[in-house]
C-alpha cells in the first residue's frame, strides 16, 4: 500500500512539472496575443516552449527523476495535449480550430516532446559517466 502512495505521489510531481510548462505556455501566449498579432505570438510560442520544457526538465531530471527520459517527455506532452484539447480548446475556445495550425499547436507539441526527452538524455548520460 505504501508503494501505492509514493508512485501516486510521484507522478503527481511529474504532473506538477508539467502543469507549469503548460501554464508558461499558456502565459506565453495570453501576453503575447495581446501585444502582437497571433501569428507573432505563436511563433514566440513555439520558440518559448521548448525552453520551458527544458528549464523545467533540468531541474527535474537533475533532483528528481522518478521517471525517465521517454516516460517523462510522453508524461509532460501527455498533459499538454490534455490540457489543450479539453480545457483549452473544448471549454475557453469552444473550437478545435487550434489543432489546425501547425504552428499553433503540433510544431509546440513536438518541440516540448523532444526538448524534455533530450534534456533527460543528456542529464542522465552526464550522471552516468564517471567522475575524474
Amino acid at each position: 500500500m505504501a508503494t501505492n502512495n509514493v508512485n501516486t505521489k510521484r507522478l503527481f510531481v511529474a504532473l506538477f512539472f508539467a502543469f507549469l510548462g503548460w501554464a508558461a505556455c499558456g502565459a506565453t501566449m495570453g501576453i503575447g496575443m495581446s501585444l502582437m498579432t497571433i501569428d507573432k505570438a505563436l511563433i514566440v510560442h513555439a520558440v518559448a516552449a521548448p525552453v520551458y520544457f527544458s528549464l523545467l526538465s533540468l531541474v527535474y531530471f537533475k533532483r528528481l527523476r522518478y521517471t525517465g527520459p521517454l516516460k517523462t517527455a510522453l508524461l509532460f506532452l501527455g498533459f499538454v495535449v490534455f490540457m489543450d484539447f479539453f480545457l483549452v480548446a473544448l471549454i475557453i475556445n469552444r473550437s478545435l480550430d487550434m489543432f489546425r495550425s501547425p504552428l499553433g499547436t503540433w510544431i509546440p507539441f513536438l518541440l516540448i516532446f523532444g526538448a524534455t526527452w533530450v534534456t533527460g538524455k543528456l542529464v542522465v548520460r552526464r550522471r552516468l559517466q564517471p567522475k575524474s
